[in-house]
């Protein structure tokens, strides 16, 4: 799948991913390749994001991105909120 996480100040991150764990409105979800289409609100929390390759830490790194210590193919990206569309296994996100 592919994962973009937007903000309006910057494009936070875009790669490919396994799968995502969202901070829901009603409780955390988490998507996987082949979910349904799906709209939702997000929460203030972090989005877990498992990756389908080994993080390679970029040059200019948004302060959002947390690496994991224990496991180099995830990554915890801080929002205040906002929304999610996956549709045709491509997953965008449009944080504060």
């Amino acid at each position: 799948m592919q994962l973009e996480i937007i903000t309006p100040e910057m494009k936070v991150f875009s790669g490919e991913v396994d799968a995502v764990q969202f901070p829901g409105l009603d409780g955390s979800f988490q998507v996987l390749a082949g979910h349904a289409p799906i709209i939702a609100a997000l929460q203030k929390g972090k989005v877990k994001v498992d990756l389908t390759n080994t993080y390679e830490r970029p040059e200019k790194m948004s302060n959002l991105i947390e690496e994991s210590s224990v496991n180099t193919k995830v990554i915890h990206v801080t929002i205040n909120g906002g929304v999610v569309e996956l549709l045709n296994d491509k997953i965008i996100v449009l944080a504060e």
